[in-house]
């Protein structure tokens, strides 16, 4: 927590007070861009500290696939918004039920309602959080599996 989310968090803080952002909530694309950047180099930092670390090959795996999922989503960001918090969830879905199968099941509940809720508030479209819950599920199958779990 302290090397890959507290630092993005204060960051945000930082640039909202100061004007930078228009809000905490980032909805306007261009101004995610940096948000994603610091995002990216947290990442980077925590899986660089959990290899030197010896951390558990599942965790060291959890951020490396956060750091590609990071990765793609700020390139994607330059074009297009995508949505980071229906991703996160069904990133983290994923995951469970590949750990804990059918008991993780009922998370994956979560996403469909995280995409709501994104589309409700009006900060995102049906296509942008269907791709970014897509997206993710297919990073953290391609990239999470393989470095955890065979």
């Amino acid at each position: 927590m302290a090397l890959s989310i507290l630092p993005v968090f204060l960051v945000i803080i930082y640039l909202t007070r100061n004007g930078k952002l228009d809000a905490f909530f980032v909805n306007v694309r261009g101004q995610r861009t940096r948000i994603y950047l610091v995002g990216c180099l947290c990442a980077s930092v925590s899986c660089i500290t959990l290899a030197y670390l010896r951390a558990p090959s599942i965790l060291v795996a959890a951020f490396a696939t956060g750091l590609s999922t990071a990765l793609i989503f700020t390139l994607i960001n330059l074009w297009w918004k995508i949505s980071l918090h229906t991703a996160l969830v069904a990133a983290s879905a994923t995951v469970l039920v590949m750990l804990y199968g059918w008991a993780a099941a009922a998370t994956v509940a979560l996403v469909p309602l995280t995409a709501w809720a994104r589309i409700e508030l009006e900060y995102h479209s049906l296509t942008q959080v269907a791709t970014g819950a897509l997206l993710a599920a297919l990073i953290v199958v391609v990239m999470f599996y393989p470095l955890a779990l065979a």
